[in-house]
């Protein structure tokens, strides 16, 4: 269930940038990369950045922490390197920066990979958090998974429409003290 978008209220688009994490592909093989810029174009929302990285804990680190501290930037989203051989270190990356974790992302979206790949769905890392009020979601780096996350819970979480609450209306408050 995603919930419901009240159609009464206005929608806002946020300004996300992509992270692709790879040691295989560039940007003309980068077909998550392109799967998630698809999906955010068509929602509505800004496309302010999209860049590739190595698998390299300190690469993927720095380039959150450059568009964390871009006010321009209020939600990352990265796909690769969760996985959980020795290269996957998104997770790893995302602990030197976050603030908070939000651990029901990476639950919810093993429920719901589960659904569809079984216990598969166990070697996925896949997390987020909040870093200086943004958002910083993580995704596996198959397409699929990343229309899954998309499709099944950043699509929803991202629109300030959708009820009972989401991820939006909160940034706003994502810096209080």
């Amino acid at each position: 269930m995603s919930g419901r978008i009240d159609e009464t209220a206005s929608f806002q688009a946020l300004r996300i940038a992509l992270l692709t994490v790879s040691d295989s592909r560039d940007r003309t093989s980068d077909r998550s990369g392109d799967t998630l810029e698809e999906r955010v174009r068509a929602a509505g929302h800004e496309l302010v950045a999209r860049t590739l990285v190595r698998d390299d804990s300190q690469e993927i680190a720095a380039q959150f922490r450059a568009w964390i501290a871009d006010p321009g930037v209020e939600v990352i989203i990265s796909t690769g390197g969760t996985g959980v051989t020795g290269r996957d270190v998104t997770p790893e990356a995302l602990a030197d920066v976050v603030e908070k974790d939000i651990p029901g992302f990476g639950e919810m979206f093993r429920m719901i990979s589960y659904n569809k790949i079984g216990t598969s769905a166990l070697q996925s890392r896949a997390c987020a958090g909040v870093a200086n009020g943004t958002y910083l979601f993580c995704l596996p780096g198959s397409p699929g998974a990343c229309r899954d996350g998309w499709d099944e819970i950043l699509r929803w979480q991202l629109d300030i429409r959708h009820r009972p609450c989401n991820f939006a209306e909160l940034l706003p408050r994502l810096r209080e003290r």
